[in-house]
């Protein structure tokens, strides 16, 4: 019987201009949906049956967007059912799925992120502009649209301070590297642009270089210079920011620079913290490990 109503609810889909591709996907969701059921017919089952086929894909690994989508299907049939007076009520209404995992922002090792940015080397002016930047970027942390939004007047070298413009507005002062100083000294020497233009990047006509031509050039960098892995300009931010903690271990101050408005938006990188201080532990302390011999010791 659980066939007949998929097959009525696919009808009914396929009127709407849903594509084979989302009718599949609906049928594998409620297939699935009718192996986790087991005996209990599709059409009669209740909030408490869904909410036991949830937990058990959760409990078999499966991600919270996944679960999220399966359920969409599932809560779409029985709305329709319900709309066609085959049931009072909608089970899947009241559910929600887990919470989404929270990704840990990728960072780049001390010694990657300089191995990257000392290697972005070269005499033309593209290769000067491009060190210049990304030493800014990884000095202060900036956000790709605080990068290309900077003009000239944001640079202060007499107190080597950066002027950035944040989100909702917000202006936001961040000193500048030693390094990154350097960088940018020797970009404006060489910086040629129209009259009228105040971008303190621009690109080989002159104009303010934009957020896809930095991403592309951060990754051809990348790819160049030998590293293991997709580079992008916001993995120099949260390098910037996952470092400083490292070194620092004030929240606060990382929370200020970054521009954040919300410290719960920075504790992130406190796990980030906590998974570098492990490792150290790990390799460092004669208990950490299983099997370690009292010899082994420094």
């Amino acid at each position: 019987m659980g066939d007949e109503w998929v097959d009525r609810f696919a009808d009914h889909l396929t009127v709407a201009g849903r594509s084979p591709h989302t009718l599949a996907a609906y049928r594998a969701d409620l297939a699935l949906l009718q192996d986790l059921l087991q005996a209990v017919p599709l059409r009669d089952a209740s909030a408490t049956d869904l909410r036991k086929a949830l937990a058990r894909l959760h409990a078999q690994g499966l991600g919270s967007r996944s679960l999220a989508r399966r359920l969409s299907s599932w809560r779409s049939f029985y709305h329709w059912l319900q709309q066609g007076l085959l049931r009072d009520d909608n089970p899947a209404a009241g559910l929600r799925p887990p919470k989404r995992d929270k990704l840990l922002p990728k960072a780049l090792p001390v010694d990657g992120a300089a191995a990257l940015l000392d290697r972005i080397d070269g005499d033309s002016e593209l290769d000067v502009r491009d060190r210049a930047l990304f030493e800014l970027v990884y000095s202060c942390g900036l956000r790709l649209s605080e990068t290309v939004g900077l003009n000239l007047q944001d640079v202060d070298f007499s107190d080597q301070l950066l002027r950035i413009h944040g989100k909702g507005g917000k202006t936001r002062l961040v000193p500048i590297g030693a390094e990154a100083a350097l960088r940018l000294r020797q970009w404006l020497a060489l910086r040629q642009a129209s009259t009228d233009e105040a971008a303190l990047f621009t690109g080989r006509h002159g104009r303010r270089l934009g957020g896809r031509q930095v991403e592309k050039r951060l990754r051809d960098w990348a790819i160049k210079t030998g590293a293991d892995q997709h580079v992008h300009p916001h993995m120099l931010r949260h390098s910037f920011a996952s470092h400083l903690l490292q070194s620092s271990g004030d929240l606060r101050a990382v929370q200020e620079l970054l521009g954040h408005a919300n410290l719960s938006s920075t504790q992130i990188y406190t796990a980030l913290d906590f998974q570098h201080l492990a490792k150290v532990y790990d390799n460092a302390h004669p208990r950490a490990r299983k099997g370690r011999k009292p010899d082994d010791e420094d």
